[in-house]
């Protein structure tokens, strides 16, 4: 869900979420006593780090921007951190169950050039200006128009996906847990607003860095265990491809490659072409949220010099490239190793069926057409689309989602399996806390103080700075039970970046790169871009025939949809900058100094030994980037 989008927004491997509470199934796990005092350890340890970063909190330099003094490392860690919440934990194990390796395109192709880019070119600009967001780069290079634009719909996008996210982890702690739903929301509701309203910045960047570690500690054996019983990689291998070659339609070869099946939409398990991942996920969404996404941005500005500014993005990019083996490995692992009590392969099915195949009180599903109709697109066999219909399928029938639970339920012991469930908490309060604590800072600066009060004082801004977290959280409360009513929430989240992201990137890399950008293109090309990423989505959703004109082809799936629709609203934008301006009079380059290329002069850096240098570390994160997907073509 996100494609939960490596960043990024998945497509098509969230189920929706009511669904997943259709059937009345027994909690994957059951937690022992030192289970339980591990989860508990970890909600004291955070909301204590609250507390103690309070003290340090107190302007709204420090409250807004942690003082601007992380280190690269920390910088660079809760940079990544901010990113691995309940989307990449949750959505991209199961999209790898799904589709296959392709999903590490979302880790790599996805992530890694925007993540270079971000740290050896934009951030001079970012840092330099001193702003304290996205929107606030966008009001110096365009003016009040295009930076309330901007402010307005981050704004409504983060609180929206704050949501998602604390309602996913409510959901999944019910599947796996039994944990009541209103409960877990609350729970982590209250110690998001706690740590982030006491601490600010500081504090969910210290607290980001603690899941960092939990996250690979807790997720870390799963992978380790599993390739060991599946026989190391050619096991792997060799295994996929016998269990795969039952299912029709299915080419079990193509869930072993990157690029090689990429040439027709129809080759590959995602429906997708190779140009939609490399322009429209490598560039344009890619580049869009790792680059103007606040969430994301704000770490980085925090750093305590340019330097280090630029290189918390590349020392967060080897973390990057590592994380589909916790992630995808998993996932993949699953396709071979996930079994039932009799020994027969667990079935995982996807949102369409777990959605159609609802019970009733007789415990049978409430439309029976419409649930044998999903299932007719699944490899289900005959028996277990039977058991679904007499409605005794409910300890067999698992969503793709559940891939990675189900795995830690498999091969962590007492403790451990503790430390796993805190690893999924501690991802899914971290997008939490990421999205609450933007919204905060975007809140008091790019909407409170230019358009509601201007002339507060420093203490006033950082008292509204922390109101804002709590009505933050309140808001999302009142999001994830919107969510709760949705049929579900893929669409929804994919929505949200693909209409916000790409003409957000188009307005600022031709503000950024050209001189001649001026007021009017900046403001119309991004709320029009806007409007009009909007209108393809609901094409699309109205008229699902319309995926093949969006997506340039009849074998489109959905996937293909999101990578094309964020590629069309780019260039969309990108046009209504460069027309607007052409016939519009731009500002005198020596008020561009600061904010474009070409018109400033960049600070000097002195000479440092070569391992302390960002550009060589960049080039060793091609260098395995390019060998990465070499071996995996």
């Amino acid at each position: 869900m996100f494609d939960f989008f490596s960043g990024f927004p998945a497509a098509g491997s969230v189920t929706p979420f009511p669904a997943l509470l259709a059937f009345n199934t027994e909690p994957l796990a059951h937690l022992r006593l030192l289970d339980i005092a591990v989860i508990a350890i970890y909600f004291g340890m955070v909301i204590w780090i609250g507390f103690y970063l309070k003290g340090k909190s107190n302007t709204s330099e420090e409250f807004f921007m942690a003082g601007r003094e992380m280190t690269a490392w920390v910088a660079g860690l809760s940079f990544v951190s901010a990113n691995m919440g309940s989307l990449e934990l949750m959505g991209w194990a199961g999209s790898a169950y799904q589709y296959g390796i392709l999903a590490t395109h979302w880790y790599w192709i996805g992530a890694i050039p925007a993540m270079l880019f971000l740290g050896l070119v934009m951030m001079p600009f970012y840092y330099v200006s001193k702003t304290h967001s996205v929107p606030g780069y966008l009001d110096l290079r365009y003016g009040g128009g295009a930076r309330t634009v901007a402010a307005l719909s981050f704004a409504i996008e983060m609180i929206l996906m704050s949501g998602v996210n604390m309602f996913a982890m409510a959901v999944v702690m019910k599947v796996v847990l039994g944990w009541d739903i209103t409960f877990s929301i609350f729970v982590s509701s209250i110690a998001v607003a706690l740590y982030v309203g006491l601490g600010g910045l500081r504090s969910a960047i210290f607290n980001e860095v603690l899941q960092f570690v939990l996250i690979w500690g807790g997720a870390l054996l799963v992978p380790i265990l599993g390739l060991y019983q599946a026989g190391g990689v050619t096991g792997l291998k060799t295994r996929i491809l016998t269990n795969l070659q039952t299912m029709s339609g299915v080419n079990p070869d193509s869930y072993l490659h990157l690029w090689r099946d990429t040439g027709h939409f129809a080759s590959n398990p995602m429906g997708v072409h190779w140009t939609g991942i490399v322009l429209g996920l490598g560039f344009v969404i890619s580049f869009g949220y790792w680059t103007t996404d606040f969430l994301v941005v704000q770490r980085v500005l925090a750093a305590h010099n340019l330097r280090a500014a630029r290189m918390a993005p590349i020392i967060g990019s080897f973390f990057k490239m590592a994380v589909p083996f916790i992630v995808i490995l998993p996932g993949l692992l699953g396709l071979v190793l996930l079994q039932n009590a009799d020994g027969s392969r667990r079935q995982l099915v996807g949102e369409d069926v777990v959605a159609a195949c609802t019970l009733n009180s007789a415990s049978q599903p409430e439309n029976p057409a419409a649930c044998i109709a999903a299932m007719q697109k699944t490899n289900l066999s005959p028996e277990s689309k039977q058991k679904v219909l007499a409605g005794g399928a409910d300890a067999e029938l698992h969503s793709y989602n559940q891939a990675l639970p189900l795995m830690m339920v498999r091969y962590l012991g007492p403790g451990l399996l503790g430390l796993g469930i805190t690893a999924l908490i501690a991802g899914f309060m971290s997008g939490m806390a990421g999205n609450v604590s933007a919204f905060s800072t975007v809140w008091t600066y790019d909407i409170y103080q230019p358009l509601i009060n201007k002339k507060g004082s420093d203490s006033h801004y950082v008292m509204v700075g922390r109101l804002a977290i709590v009505v933050g959280v309140l808001v999302s409360i009142g999001a994830a039970y919107l969510v709760m009513h949705a049929h579900g929430i893929m669409d929804y989240v994919q929505a949200l970046f693909s209409i916000f992201i790409a003409p957000l990137l188009a307005t600022i890399l031709l503000g950024m790169f050209w001189t001649r950008a001026t007021k009017l293109a900046g403001f119309l090309g991004l709320m029009l871009g806007i409007i009009f990423s909007a209108g393809l989505f609901m094409w699309v959703k109205l008229t699902p025939s319309a995926l093949a004109t969006v997506a340039l082809s009849p074998d489109a799936k959905p996937m293909a949809e999101n990578v094309f629709r964020a590629l069309w609203a780019f260039v969309f934008a990108a046009v209504i900058v460069v027309v607007v301006s052409l016939l519009t009079k731009p500002r005198p380059v020596a008020e561009l100094n600061g904010l474009v290329y070409g018109a400033t002069v960049l600070p000097k850096e002195e000479p440092v030994p070569l391992y302390k240098n960002e550009w060589a570390w960049a080039v060793l994160v091609v260098i395995i980037f390019a060998v990465l997907n070499i071996l995996f073509w």
